[in-house]
């Protein structure tokens, strides 16, 4: 049934870019909320259209698939427009076609967010220049080598003026509660989300990862400061010794503790970092091998390329293919 006159006046549309093998839980967690709103409220304060960039429909990660509406045809009655992707990056890489609708709304003073994977079609479109905001924990490490000038907070979500983002899975949840906060109230807003049972409603600069302690099964504060160290010195790998200074302790002590604590040297563990972020790259990212060998730390393709195959029993060229 469509909104009446006065409906219409209140409505919301709130637009969802789909983008092949989107996660169905990222959309629905962004849009139910939504549903909810116009429930509690006895009218409709909102409206979701699902948008791609021909209109045709579009099939989630989990094969169901969803009719669209034409971007460049509905984009422009939106208030919002959300572009809703997935983890495959050569869906990412095939989205050139929604960079310049994206950016004629947003110059048009529509709202432009990203959700999951969505973050990273926004930067390709240049609409994350000088602006907060997140991306989903598995891709930021490929978004900041492919736009070094960018740096994503791994946070649940992130409102900056204009730019709304979401690391995805049930994140959304968190960011409508936000997002109908602002327009209809805390009081509104607490109502839709005891509606499904979301009692834990998550501050935006929550982690979107288990803590480092649950990640690396170790509560030890220096061990735990060199693990979370090694996953951000990916490039230019810091020394033993270096490391131990860091954690305030001698480096014999910190060979000491990875053999407890992880049953491996340290060197060991640092390459095994390296070589799962190497992994995610020849995955989701358009570098060269050597290009990956050099990001990751190592001194020659070559040395990158026998690590590689050691630790996952193939050539990083089988990896990506």
């Amino acid at each position: 049934m469509s909104p009446s006159p006065s409906d219409q006046k209140n409505l919301q549309r709130i637009g969802f870019v789909l983008v092949p093998n989107f996660a169905l839980m990222s959309y629905a967690s962004a849009t139910e909320p939504l549903r909810a709103a116009n429930l509690l409220a006895g009218s409709a304060l909102y409206e979701a259209i699902p948008l791609s960039a021909d209109g045709l429909p579009v099939r989630s990660s989990s094969g169901l698939t969803i009719s669209c509406n034409r971007l460049s045809e509905a984009g422009g009655t939106c208030h919002t427009i959300y572009v809703c992707a997935g983890g495959d990056p050569q869906d990412w890489y095939a989205s050139v076609s929604l960079h310049m609708p994206l950016r004629k709304f947003a110059r048009n003073g529509v709202r432009i967010g990203g959700i999951s994977s969505g973050s990273y079609v926004l930067a390709s479109a240049g609409l994350l220049d000088n602006t907060d905001f997140t991306i989903h924990w598995e891709h930021a490490p490929v978004l900041k080598e492919a736009f070094p000038h960018l740096a994503p907070r791994q946070a649940r979500f992130v409102i900056d003026g204009a730019r709304v983002t979401c690391g995805g899975g049930v994140a959304p949840l968190d960011m409508m509660h936000a997002v109908i906060c602002e327009r209809m109230g805390a009081d509104f807003a607490r109502r839709v989300s005891d509606w499904y049972l979301h009692t834990a409603v998550a501050e935006p600069s929550d982690p979107q990862r288990a803590s480092a302690a649950n990640r690396f099964g170790t509560n030890h504060p220096a061990l735990l400061a060199v693990l979370e160290k090694m996953e951000t010195a990916i490039e230019n790998p810091l020394s033993r010794a270096e490391m131990a200074s860091l954690a305030g302790i001698s480096a014999r002590h910190l060979d000491r503790l990875f053999l407890k604590h992880r049953g491996m040297t340290f060197l060991d563990t640092y390459r095994q970092v390296r070589l799962r972020h190497s992994r995610r790259l020849l995955e989701q990212s358009p570098l060269s091998i050597s290009e990956i060998a050099f990001a990751t730390g190592f001194s020659s393709p070559g040395h990158f390329s026998r690590s590689f195959k050691a630790t996952f029993g193939q050539n990083p060229t089988d990896a990506r293919r």
